[in-house]
């Protein structure tokens, strides 16, 4: 099982592979035991490079520049801009300090790329051993080129891709690179990759690739080329669109009627110059300049509640990413599992208990070396103290040829036995078994193996020196202990999860079903085989179809994740390795786990702190509630900037003036928003499915809300023209008046919005709102009332009493319920809708299933 596989990577990874050991030494032309000269390595190194791991530097003048050009913030230039002219100087001071910092934000995720590179680049070798001219000197491992010959042992990181040449076994851990949870052994032609680890033995091998040219390179190159657009950022520059093509063309609408009056009709009183400021600050007050200020510190403030639940986030839009997210794919092995070889329920054959076959296999086994297969056995055995009856006398460690390990031991009384461990196949010759016996191993052999359990056979000799077959010990990574409820929870929240691991086949659908993710596991070899014959839209298909993925290499971690998107799936990646850095980094959401490497922490959006998957789904949880916070404030900010413009633009149309002064607009929308920040702190509802900007939903119900608030402030407008302010005989006094009634109600009666947009409910539906946010915006709403009594002693802003704005209040609130129950008829219209379509698709598929 490890052989194939083996040399499936080898073959993928290396051009070498294939070739003999003689071939590669000749194409490479280099003497294996003289190594390269001086002169010819220089030469070489000028010809590939240094080995080591390249980044694109631009310059820091073009990464600032791109922060100040695009739509959100051509939206606060312009608001800076048209601040400036109106020599509005607090205002354009507070947007100016906004754009720099949405700047600074995104300057600091430019370096996100390059962080994950530079965590990559340390855990590249330092130093490496290597022959020239004759002579063994120790180098800077970026001065090595292809045809070096270098020397591995115990504890070296290997410096470049090499093919071994020399020596008789090698013990490697690539775990971080290729995501296998068991080390993997090397013998002679075999390529061990840079960046691994040796465990065990030592071996000589000749460097066959540098630099970006090695595995490990290739791994980094995916980490820099990994690029996705944030949906946030989707939402929002839509979002912006939308409401600053309405503003634009209804003050485009505004103007050109007002000019028309002024010059043709003479029914306004205003200069062309006093509309052009009104139009001015219209366009300052429909253009969401706080959009992306306010949903930033929403994302920011929810950041902080998750860095408490164990959840750092680095990339503020990964907290909606997260909550949007409907694929997780996590890694294997440290995510799914505990990255801990354990041994099994051994099966017993000639032993009297399981005790006794681990006592056997750790006497030959190495206390003090760093095998993962010695540490398991010896972390198994309850009585240790049983082996102090035994004198070792001598040992032959693990031999990948002869494939056993065997320590001849001496017992307190005296007597002399040997013990050994090794292969199945190979203990069942040295037991010299017969038919039944065999029948019985090779039958353990084959369910274990369906397990996908690696298997060791233990025996020992009796007094006579006849060798007997004492059992089966099976070795696993085993699943971490809350790791299936807490896939249960997450698949309950309506997430696809699809493990994809560097492990064999076999180990992954024994886990997957234990873990009850499904057995559809696509190895390695199929994964290629539908690249070469299948049509991209059929293989992105199999990738969205499968539960998960076996023997893939970082390239295959990086295609799937891509596969998924194009798709149309929110794709979500967990991971630990250098090996998970490119598809962390791809993922619309990369979440490094505990104890992950540096790499994979600098490419993830996330990094959990404490160990184990039931952190992200609680992590899940809150995104959703944040994401709910976001999507509360962005159909709130829709609908009152829809309801302004509508009000103003009908206005003109129907009473010959403008109806809010500009004074009246500039309170307006700084009382509707600076309040709303408190939004980050509301209580949410959490979706049962993964949220999304659904731009319909939204643009529905904040429209819907605009219209029916439109109304009801000209259903105000008209009963203080025709009822309260009707004895006024002066018309501009009455007209002032109305003004302070048209104010209030697009502040007050728009202000309440909100407690509409926070669910799809009634308005006392639970949770309730925060004690913080309902403060804020209640303080809003005063802050309102007093200008509207009292006025700003001007022409501009006159107050109308108490009493007046005591009868308002009793209207605004009547219509704040009307508004809540056409809330509840558009969701149920939208839900219907939304019923209807998928129930067509369904029938659709059904029929095509049919055919």
């Amino acid at each position: 099982m490890e052989e194939t596989k083996k040399d499936i990577k080898s073959e993928a990874m290396s051009p070498f592979a294939k070739m003999s050991n003689e071939d590669v030494l000749k194409n490479l032309d280099v003497d294996m035991d003289k190594g390269l000269s001086t002169d010819n390595a220089k030469q070489r190194l000028e010809k590939y490079g240094p080995n080591a791991l390249e980044e694109k530097k631009r310059s820091i003048f073009k990464q600032l520049f791109q922060f100040f050009w695009g739509p959100i913030p051509w939206m606060i230039e312009i608001a800076a801009i048209l601040s400036g002219v109106l020599q509005k100087w607090p205002d354009f001071i507070v947007i100016m300090a906004m754009l720099i910092i949405n700047a600074a934000l995104g300057f600091f995720q430019e370096f996100k790329a390059g962080n994950a590179i530079e965590a990559l680049k340390k855990k590249l070798a330092l130093h490496a051993r290597v022959l020239r001219d004759g002579k063994w000197l120790d180098i800077e491992s970026k001065e090595l080129v292809p045809g070096d010959i270098i020397n591995v042992k115990l504890g070296n990181i290997i410096p470049a891709d090499i093919k071994l040449v020399g020596g008789e076994y090698l013990t490697v851990d690539q775990s971080a690179l290729t995501g296998e949870s068991l080390p993997v052994t090397k013998k002679l032609e075999d390529i061990a990759f840079s960046g691994t680890i040796a465990k065990t033995g030592e071996m000589t091998g000749v460097v066959t690739e540098t630099g970006m040219n090695t595995f490990f390179g290739k791994t980094a190159k995916l980490v820099s080329e990994a690029k996705t657009k944030s949906h946030f950022q989707q939402a929002v520059v839509r979002i912006g669109d939308f409401l600053i093509f309405l503003t634009l063309s209804i003050c485009a609408i505004i103007l050109v009627v007002s000019i028309y009056r002024i010059e043709y009709k003479h029914v306004l009183h205003e200069s062309i110059g006093q509309i052009v400021i009104f139009i001015l600050v219209l366009v300052v007050a429909g253009i969401p300049i706080a959009l992306p200020a306010v949903l930033s510190a929403t994302m920011a403030i929810g950041a902080g509640v998750l860095a408490k639940m164990k959840a750092i986030v680095s990339k503020l839009t990964a907290v909606e990413e997260l909550a949007n997210m409907d694929i997780l794919c996590s890694d294997k092995t440290g995510t799914l599992t505990k990255n801990e070889l354990t041994v099994g329920d051994i099966q017993l054959f000639e032993a009297k208990d399981p005790e006794e076959v681990l006592t056997i296999a750790a006497l030959a086994s190495n206390p003090d070396g760093r095998d993962a297969i010695d540490e398991a056995i010896f972390t198994r055995l309850d009585n240790k103290e049983a082996l102090n009856d035994y004198m070792r006398e001598k040992f032959t460690p693990f031999d990948p040829v002869i494939k056993k390990a065997v320590a001849t031991v001496k017992q307190k009384d005296g007597t002399v036995m040997q013990a050994a461990k090794g292969a199945p196949q190979v203990i069942l010759q040295m037991c010299e078994a017969d038919e039944t016996l065999t029948q019985k191993v090779t039958q353990a052999i084959d369910s274990f193996a369906a397990k996908g359990y690696r298997t060791l056979g233990a025996a020992k000799t009796d007094s006579s020196g006849k060798w007997h077959y004492l059992g089966l010990i099976p070795m696993f990574d085993p699943p971490r202990d809350d790791t299936k409820e807490t896939l249960g929870y997450i698949k309950d929240m309506g997430i696809n999860v699809k493990m994809v691991t560097g492990d064999h086949a076999s180990i992954a659908k024994e886990l997957a079903g234990k873990l009850d993710l499904g057995t559809n596991i696509i190895s390695v070899s199929e994964l290629e085989h539908h690249e070469d014959t299948e049509t991209k839209v059929k293989k992105e298909s199999i990738y969205e179809s499968a539960n998960g993925f076996a023997e893939v290499y970082p390239q295959h971690k990086f295609d799937i994740v891509k596969a998924l998107q194009n798709k149309g799936h929110v794709t979500g990646m967990t991971g630990d390795g250098v090996n998970d850095a490119p598809a962390l980094k791809q993922a619309d959401i990369g979440i490094a786990v505990s104890a992950a490497t540096d790499a994979a922490k600098e490419a993830a959006d996330i990094v959990l702190t404490e160990p184990g998957l039931l952190v992200i789904a609680h992590a899940i949880e809150q995104s959703r509630k944040i994401f709910n916070r976001m999507k509360s404030y962005a159909m709130y900010r829709i609908s009152e900037t829809c309801r302004l413009l509508l009000f103003l633009l009908l206005s003109m149309l129907v009473f010959n003036d403008h109806p809010l002064t500009a004074i009246m607009i500039i309170l307006i929308a700084l009382l509707n928003d600076i309040p709303i920040m408190m939004i980050a702190y509301d209580h949410m509802p959490i979706d049962k499915n993964p949220s999304s900007w659904d731009m319909k939903e939204i643009l529905t119900i904040s429209v819907g809300l605009a219209i029916v608030g439109v109304v009801s402030t000209f259903g105000l407008y008209w009963i203080g023209d025709r009822y309260w302010f009707e004895p006024i005989t002066d018309a501009t006094s009455k007209f002032d008046h109305l003004r302070t009634l048209a104010f209030m109600g697009i502040l007050c009666g728009g202000n309440l919005t909100i407690y509409l947009t926070r669910n799809t409910r009634a308005i006392w539906s639970k949770p309730h709102p925060e004690i913080k946010f309902f403060l804020a915006t209640l303080v809003s709403q005063v802050i309102g009332t007093f200008f509207s009594v009292y006025g700003l002693g001007t022409n501009d802003f006159v107050g109308i009493g108490w009493l007046f704005v005591a009868y308002a209040w009793v209207y605004i609130l009547i219509w704040f319920l009307i508004c809540m129950v056409v809330k509840e008829l558009l969701y149920k219209i939208i839900g219907r809708k939304t019923h209807y379509i998928a129930s067509a698709i369904r029938h659709a598929e059904e029929k095509m299933h049919m055919r």
